[in-house]
């Protein structure tokens, strides 16, 4: 592995936490996952499987430290490295096909959601809470966090392209 890399990552994966932190809670402890647009931003960085699911490992036991919500700390190791493979899959299918300005957001948005549905059905059948709960925490926390995470990555990702372009070439 790439120690330039890691670092790198390592950085998103911090930034992540911290924003991931200082969020407020809205519903039931449950808060927005902004550690997710820094875990896709690095997978979308540094498209390689080892990268992946280290990220993908370190996101989940930061997101499961951070958490406020019940049954949160298992359900983030478990929502964690799923979304990120799926998400490295989804972006291996259309990172040549699509302009990565557009297929960025779209698909940190598409990410938070599958995110958000693993996290709430293992957080919910963990408590025990399957009775129509589901619904609401996913149109009041997980739809409202696709949106905000998309936004984040319109505003992040060009940038950090263009500082990746600029800095010490990095071969991965």
């Amino acid at each position: 592995m790439n120690i330039r890399v890691l670092i790198i990552l390592s950085l998103f994966v911090g930034i992540g936490a911290v924003l991931h932190t200082v969020v407020p809670a809205i519903l039931f402890g449950m808060k927005p996952d902004m550690l997710l647009s820094m875990m896709f931003l690095g997978i979308m960085l540094f498209p390689k499987l080892k990268y992946v699911v280290l990220l993908s490992i370190v996101t989940g036991i930061l997101s499961a430290l951070t958490t406020l919500a019940p049954g949160g700390q298992i359900a983030n190791l478990i929502d964690k490295p799923i979304t990120a493979l799926l998400f490295f899959g989804l972006f291996l299918l259309i990172r040549n096909k699509v302009n990565i300005n557009i297929s960025a957001p779209v698909m940190t948005a598409i990410g938070t959601i599958i995110s958000g549905s693993i996290f709430l059905s293992s957080a919910l059948y963990i408590v025990g809470l399957m009775d129509g709960v589901f619904t609401v925490l996913f149109l009041t926390i997980v739809l409202p966090t696709a949106a905000v995470n998309a936004i984040v990555m319109i505003v992040v990702y060009p940038v950090v392209q263009k500082i990746m372009k600029r800095s010490q070439p990095i071969t991965v």
